[in-house]
C-alpha cells in the first residue's frame, strides 16, 4: 500500500469513492429502516454523497463548491433520523467498505468518522 496525505488519495480516489457511494446505496435502497427517509430514485443523492465523501475524506472540495458549507445536520433535520435506523446507515456502509475492499487502516478510520457524523445526524428517539 502507498503512503498518501489523505484518505481519499490512500484509497483511491475519485473511482473508490464511487463504487464505496454505489455499494451503499445498493443496500440502503432495500433496507427496511432506511427506506421510508430516502428518495426512490437515489441517483441524486448518491451523487451529491459522492461529493461530500471526497471532501470528508480530504480530498478536493467539491462538495462545497456546489452546495455551500456541507451543514450536515441542517441539511437532514427534516428527516427522523433515529438510533436504529442510524445503526442501519452505518451497518450499510460497514458492508459497503467491506464490498469495496478498503484495507486497513482506512477502513476503520473511515468507519469511526462516519460514526460520529452518524451520531450527530440522530435527531429523533425511538
Amino acid at each position: 500500500m502507498k503512503e498518501a496525505g489523505t484518505i481519499y488519495e490512500a484509497i483511491g480516489g475519485w473511482e473508490t469513492v464511487g463504487r464505496l457511494v454505489t455499494a451503499f446505496y445498493k443496500r440502503v435502497g432495500n433496507h427496511p429502516q432506511l427506506i421510508p427517509i430516502f428518495p426512490n430514485d437515489l441517483t441524486e443523492t448518491a451523487r451529491k454523497q459522492r461529493l461530500f465523501l471526497t471532501q470528508f475524506f480530504g480530498g478536493p472540495k467539491w462538495y462545497t463548491e456546489e452546495r455551500g458549507h456541507p451543514m450536515m445536520r441542517r441539511r437532514h433535520l427534516p428527516f427522523a433520523i433515529t438510533p436504529s435506523r442510524r445503526n442501519a446507515w452505518l451497518a450499510c456502509m460497514e458492508a459497503a467498505l467491506a464490498e469495496v475492499e478498503i484495507e486497513e487502516p482506512y477502513r476503520t478510520a473511515i468507519f469511526e468518522k462516519l460514526s460520529m457524523t452518524a451520531n450527530h445526524m440522530m435527531n429523533t428517539p425511538e
